[in-house]
């Protein structure tokens, strides 16, 4: 083993506890490569344990030792899938808002339109759902009858055989 790789007690219990407070399963795979490696494990026992190569374990080991617990125990990927930034998503969505609290009918289809405008490009449907979700936006819409109801016709017929089964 390389100097570079080799983890003091020190660090070791700060592994330990950090993996205590971890909730991220990547991290927590990394942080046991470096708790593994202070146990005395080998490179190739500690890949066949964990689903690494061999090499990505010396890997995971040396940039431990470079940049540090909490750095290396930071979850450094995120699905940032956004097209626009949260302030300009806002301003679109605020004018709808506006247009909504008047009392007109607000679509997904206008904020996609809008949104398109917007960005010069075409925006997918499912990304304008996921705006509107995240921006706790809900649909309220009220349908004027149910789509199942009875006509008229048969509603009053209805009434008229419940009035002769009383007698």
């Amino acid at each position: 083993m390389a100097k570079t790789h080799i983890i003091t007690e020190e660090e070791y219990n700060l592994i330990k506890e950090k993996i205590k407070h971890n909730k991220n399963k990547r991290v927590d795979k990394r942080l046991q490569a470096v708790l593994l490696r202070y146990e005395g494990k080998k490179d190739v026992e500690i890949a066949e344990k964990l689903g690494f190569t061999r090499q990505h374990v010396s890997l995971l080991c040396s940039e431990f030792k470079k940049v540090g617990i909490e750095e290396y125990a930071r979850h450094k990927y995120g699905g940032n899938n956004q097209a626009l930034a949260d302030e300009e998503e806002k301003k679109i969505l605020d004018t709808f808002a506006d247009k909504a609290e008047k009392g007109e009918l607000v679509t997904a289809q206008d904020i996609k339109a809008a949104f398109d405008e917007k960005r010069g490009k075409d925006t997918g449907r499912g990304y304008i759902y996921m705006l509107l979700n995240r921006h706790n936006w809900r649909t309220v819409m009220p349908r004027g009858q149910h789509p199942k109801k009875a006509s008229e016709a048969e509603i009053e017929a209805s009434k008229k055989l419940t009035i002769m089964f009383k007698n």
